[in-house]
């Protein structure tokens, strides 16, 4: 499941550069600097195949993953090890190679356990061919020279690792979640700011991962637990408002809204939670977990001083705004602060009259109706602002509006029943059968019989077309009555 927060869209007047030019740098580390890799990993394997270590190396790598398995209770490892059989069986020595020469923790394992493994001439025969490989070729790869290796920390890879990574399908969805997540940040934090908290949230990623593997020497590489800190830092930004997030199960995806702080502890469960059940998948759960709180943390602590949010950032853009509206607004502002209620609803409706297209001013309209649920003024705010979420194809904010409505307005001023009609729709179109239900005894209760029916057909087909034949029953007999 992926749960991101999406509550605005990308100023292409006003690109983020900073995000653009890290993304940049990561592909360009990629290509260039991390494309020799390939060859140095090749040279090592025929080496390797060349020396034949694999015949001294490979009976040992069983009994090491077997006894993983046994007395450490690692049975993430038993497909590794039914994987690794399958190999020797089918002859495959690039792939042997491969898996022999890059598991960090085996090698560790021979160093340290080569008097008991071997007698002593072949003891000497493996230090003297495999050391060469090491030093010549896979301490040369890009990920030992610059990755985050526990076991060796230094601080200058506390920020080089977050430039490497493992493959195109490691750089490519970092590199998405670096667009999504940062243009928000940057705008929010400005562009210097933006780029020390970044860096600074991987390289505090990186000290929670390697107090999590201590002596590890298998490097960590992505820039996904400073991703993960402008995921901590977007939430904690926001607060407790309400934005949208975007949401992915399966085949299935949508929005839905939420207080933005809500998500951090769902975040942080997940990650604490695959780190201790997930089994060796290879991704770094607690530089992620360390990410998500470095970036709230850092919001929290420094957010009225070093890490103060610009006060643009929570404004209409100004570029879309002329001097007038920018004058006008700021002094409805102004009234709202000063709980001057009436002031601030004259003067944000003489701005809807000239500037009509901008949503932020009938939201505002919207929210000073709603402090007076009894008049009839909430109630034609409500269906304006369902109508202006229709036109900005927003139909999730539609029903939520509605819903809010329903459990304020309506008992003082019902809703009509085309009002619930196109509630019903929506949510048909949205596959929240729930919301189209509640519309559906909304529409009932408003006593209007053509649109009852109709709406009464409709759910009949949907609930037959998803086989849910209790429902679909259900809504046939009330169509018969």
């Amino acid at each position: 499941m992926l749960i991101i927060p999406a509550e605005n869209a990308v100023n292409w007047k006003r690109p983020p550069w900073v995000t653009l030019g890290l993304m940049l740098a990561c592909l360009l580390v990629f290509l260039f600097y991390q494309g020799g890799d390939s060859q140095k990993l090749e040279q090592a394997v025929s080496q390797y195949l060349e020396s034949d270590l694999q015949t001294l190396e490979a009976p040992a790598y069983e009994d090491y993953l077997q006894r993983q398995i046994r007395f450490e209770g690692a049975q993430d490892r038993v497909y590794e090890l039914q994987q690794f059989q399958e190999l020797r069986a089918d002859n495959e020595q690039f792939w042997l190679a491969v898996n022999l020469l890059m598991d960090r923790e085996f090698y560790q394992y021979l160093q340290n356990n080569q008097s008991v493994i071997w007698a002593a001439g072949d003891r000497a025969r493996w230090n003297e061919q495999r050391a060469p490989i090491e030093e010549k070729f896979i301490q040369e790869l890009s990920s030992f020279q610059l990755g985050l290796v526990p076991a060796e920390l230094s601080l200058y890879t506390l920020i080089t690792y977050q430039f490497l990574h493992g493959g195109w399908g490691h750089i490519i969805g970092n590199l998405v979640f670096l667009f999504l997540l940062g243009f928000t940040v940057e705008k929010a934090l400005g562009p210097s700011r933006f780029l020390i908290a970044y860096l600074l949230c991987g390289a505090l990623s990186g000290l929670v991962f390697t107090a999590f593997s201590t002596g590890s020497p298998v490097p960590l590489v992505g820039a996904s637990g400073s991703i993960s800190g402008l995921m901590g830092m977007y939430v904690a930004i926001y607060g407790l408002q309400q934005i949208r997030f975007f949401y992915f199960l399966g085949v299935y995806f949508n929005y839905f809204r939420a207080p933005a702080l809500a998500m951090l502890p769902v975040w942080l469960g997940k990650e604490i939670y695959d780190y201790w059940f997930a089994g060796a998948t290879g991704i770094a759960y607690m530089a992620h977990a360390g990410g998500l709180i470095a970036g709230a943390g850092l919001v929290w602590m420094l957010g009225r001083s070093w890490l103060q949010v610009r006060e643009e950032f929570f404004e209409p853009e100004d570029e879309e705004l002329d001097a007038r509206f920018t004058n006008g607004y700021a002094q409805a502002m102004a009234s709202l602060g000063r709980m001057e209620f009436e002031l601030a609803r004259r003067q944000f409706e003489a701005l809807r009259d000239h500037y009509p297209d901008r949503p932020i001013l009938l939201e505002h309209l919207y929210r000073l109706a709603k402090l007076r649920p009894d008049l009839p003024e909430y109630r034609d705010r409500t269906r304006e602002l369902m109508n202006d979420a229709m036109v900005r194809r927003q139909p999730e904010q539609m029903i939520e509006v509605w819903q809010e409505y329903l459990g304020k307005g309506e008992s003082h001023q019902p809703l009509s029943a085309e009002d619930h009609n196109r509630v019903l729709f929506t949510s048909l179109k949205q596959q929240d059968l729930k919301a189209a239900e509640k519309a559906f005894e909304r529409l009932r209760g408003t006593g209007e019989e053509l649109l009852t029916t109709e709406a009464c057909r409709l759910l009949v087909e949907e609930f037959e077309k998803r086989q849910m034949e209790p429902k679909a029953r259900h809504y046939r007999q009330l169509l018969q009555a």
